[in-house]
């Protein structure tokens, strides 16, 4: 791999990543979810143990990369391709959280080339919205803001983490969480998922509202070569919530289910 510094352009902009590199030919990329940045994927990139690059990306307009005036799926999948071109990587795993799940999938039917592997957390093949998030994220922030924790979280999850989380969430700007709301609402998938043939692994809170666990079955029945991880006592933040299961689930499934990069 490449030695840059962490930003790449594209479309005359800057978009950051955190990297955790290795002597391995191998790559997992972490794609974040709607409303966050790269730092939902800090207890993978200090603590998953593994020889491999392990890369979480700021999508436009999310955390240290710059501002864009429009988004939508087709530009978020482009910086993804941009950022394998940039670092000339061949093929890798995309791991993706929630619209970072459907970024991934769409990457991975655009590039099927690239893909040796799809971690799909917390996602679905199919992602609407309630109309309460989409209104209160462009008209009530706050109170959105305030609601976070009770859909993102596990009930019992320690309040830390959610205090915590909301704040880093709360440092995007509203009309950018609306829009990657708005991307997850219009995202449908479902007749293409018999088409994924790489590997798969499928991780869920069990107690997940936004993205319940038959979205996630869903995946396991259609995808020929998937493994579904139910995680328990965890919502739709489980990377966060139960890092450890999560570092332990994707090691298992890099190390038995994929060849090569």
């Amino acid at each position: 791999m490449v030695n840059k510094i962490p930003y790449f352009e594209y479309s005359k902009k800057k978009i950051y990543y955190e990297i955790n590199e290795s002597k391995s030919d191998g790559t997992i990329i972490f794609i974040h979810g709607s409303g966050e940045y790269s730092f939902v994927w800090e207890p993978q990139l200090k603590n998953l143990d593994m020889d491999m690059d392990l890369i979480a990306i700021d999508l436009p307009s999310h955390g240290k990369s710059d501002k864009f005036e429009k988004l939508d799926l087709n530009i978020y999948v482009e910086v993804v391709q941009k950022l394998i071109e940039e670092l000339e990587i061949k093929k890798a795993v995309l791991c993706g959280h929630s619209l970072g799940g459907a970024v991934a999938q769409q990457f991975y039917f655009d590039h099927p080339e690239r893909v040796v592997g799809l971690i799909l957390c917390s996602t679905g093949a199919k992602l609407r919205v309630l109309p309460v998030i989409l209104e209160n994220t462009l008209h009530n922030f706050n109170t959105f803001l305030n609601n976070v924790p009770v859909g993102a979280f596990y009930r019992k999850t320690k309040e830390e983490i959610k205090r915590a989380y909301v704040e880093e969430v709360s440092k995007i700007e509203p009309q950018v969480v609306h829009d990657d709301f708005k991307i997850c609402d219009n995202f449908d998938v479902m007749d293409k998922i018999d088409s994924i043939n790489v590997p798969c692994l499928v991780l869920v809170g069990n107690a997940d509202k936004l993205t319940p666990v038959k979205y996630s079955k869903f995946f396991d029945d259609t995808i020929e070569n998937s493994t579904l991880k139910v995680i328990e006592d965890a919502g739709h933040s489980l990377m966060l919530e139960k890092p450890d299961h999560v570092n332990k689930a994707i090691k298992n499934f890099v190390q038995k289910k994929i060849k090569n990069f």
